[in-house]
């Protein structure tokens, strides 16, 4: 189990700024389509900025996800065309 969290990290490493960038731009939107008329009305609780937090997190492990498919993916399928002659 250690040697798959390694691995995830050092696979996902290289694409932080990428995922980052992905978190911030579709948090921004999600966090304004679901709690900004809450927190300019003033009437934000701890449970609010919980789901503000939840929604920059969220897309931030999903694209990291993403790449972490598609990099296994593309890996295995440099492996099976090594492997055949």
């Amino acid at each position: 189990m250690i040697r798959y969290f390694r691995r995830v990290s050092v696979i996902c490493r290289p694409h932080l700024g990428e995922t980052i960038r992905v978190a911030v731009v579709v948090g921004t939107v999600l966090f304004a389509i679901n709690q900004l008329d809450v927190v300019l009305a003033g009437k934000a609780t701890w449970m609010t900025w919980l789901k503000a937090a939840l929604t920059y997190i969220v897309p931030f492990l999903v694209a990291n996800y993403g790449l972490l498919v598609g990099s296994r993916r593309q890996q295995e399928t440099g492996d099976r065309e090594q492997a055949t002659p």
